[in-house]
């Protein structure tokens, strides 16, 4: 196995350039890991493999057509208002933020925002929406981060955003309870993938929230793959207890679901070895 400490050395003695680690795709978050990976055609899962789910209470015709934030940002602050309001602190729930807030030396504005959180109001959300800008700084570095306090949200914007919340409190009230969130994977990185984090985990499945307007997609599907075996290989016993690959998309309002035991012996093999660097 490539470990950290591995690439690291490496550079250290010129074996390897920075560069180098650039051009591989190693040293890389879970999602810029997968951008640098041809998968097969169809994908290592195809997603026509996961059951579709259609949940009540409406899907994205419910919801105002435009937003001026990123999808990004909206996706964000609707996973990060799901766990706050699903029991997680608001510094837990916002810890990624925090770090980001942290690398550009702007703490005092993330507390000042961070404590504008307290349920589902427009402040709530707004605020939400800027924290949740801070999360560029942490990982993809300084130069990815714009000023929050330029984050601006609408009224359209910010009605999604609590609609999508509510449709995902709705969900974890059906599919729950969940066992932990934000999720890590300590142990269980390597000299490919250096970091990463998932969303929720529930007494057998482990999600990931998807905001996207389109169907799932393999680089996702993938994503969860990777999540799932890098858990197995890590520090956390939680992990061990997954049966089921989970998406839950509340713009859609869509579930995807996935029994681990039909995940090809293969394709798990190739995915740790080639994809992840076991």
């Amino acid at each position: 196995m490539l470990t950290v400490e591995d690439v690291k050395n490496k550079v250290k003695s010129g074996e390897l350039t920075l560069k180098d680690i650039v051009t591989n795709g190693w040293m890389c978050s879970v999602t810029r890991r997968i951008d640098k990976i041809k998968q097969p055609r169809g994908g290592y899962i195809r997603p026509k493999e996961f059951e579709t789910i259609v949940l009540d209470g409406g899907g994205i015709d419910e919801l105002n057509p435009v937003e001026n934030v990123s999808p990004s940002l909206v996706g964000m602050a609707v996973d990060y208002l799901t766990r706050f309001m699903s029991g997680t602190s608001a510094i837990g729930a916002f810890k990624i933020s925090e770090m980001g807030s942290r690398v550009v030396q702007r703490k005092e504005l993330f507390d000042q925002l961070l404590s504008n959180v307290k349920g589902l109001d427009d402040d709530s959300i707004s605020a939400a929406v800027k924290l949740s800008g801070f999360d560029s700084a942490y990982r993809a570095g300084v130069m990815a981060y714009r000023p929050v306090q330029n984050i601006n949200p609408n009224s359209d914007t910010v009605e999604n955003i609590r609609t999508m919340v509510k449709r995902s409190l709705r969900f974890l009230d059906q599919y729950g309870p969940k066992v932990m969130d934000g999720l890590t994977f300590e142990g269980g990185y390597t000299g490919y993938v250096s970091s990463g984090d998932g969303d929720f985990l529930t007494k057998d499945t482990l999600w990931d929230f998807k905001v996207s307007k389109k169907k799932l997609q393999s680089k996702y599907t993938l994503q969860l793959l990777m999540y799932w075996r890098m858990g197995l290989h890590s520090i956390h016993p939680e992990y061990k207890n997954v049966e089921y690959l989970g998406v839950y998309n509340p713009r859609m309002n869509v579930v995807y679901l996935l029994d681990v035991s039909k995940i090809p012996e293969d394709v798990i093999s190739t995915v740790e070895t080639e994809v992840i660097g076991y």
